[in-house]
């Protein structure tokens, strides 16, 4: 089982184990990460579960697509890592991924 790390905006961390083939966004409520709400349920029509991939993890990760693109121009503070975790979905790659829950969500 993969290992993702959550980080809030205080440098809090929640170390999670997700099972590939699962979304990032399912393993973060899963385990209560403060600032994943994830009010649509993973529809990708809401922004809740709004992420920054850690710099170092962005090429491990496929590009967004045009739906996931859309919402997050509504996102508070987007950046040019920012992915809805709904979105990302867990490979055994992905071990030890980094990713960083914006301020706006805590």
């Amino acid at each position: 089982m993969p290992t993702l790390t959550f980080i809030e905006h205080n440098g809090t961390e929640h170390q999670v184990k997700g099972e590939v083939g699962q979304s990032v966004m399912q393993a973060a409520t899963f385990a209560s990460v403060p600032g994943i709400p994830a009010d649509c349920g993973g529809a990708c029509s809401c922004g809740t579960c709004h992420t920054y991939v850690d710099e170092v993890w962005l090429s491990k990760v496929p590009a967004a697509e045009s739906m996931e693109s859309d919402m997050l121009e509504c996102a508070f503070e987007p950046r040019a890592n920012s992915r809805l975790s709904c979105q990302l979905i867990i490979s055994e790659a992905m071990d030890g991924m980094i990713l960083h829950v914006p301020s706006s969500q805590l």
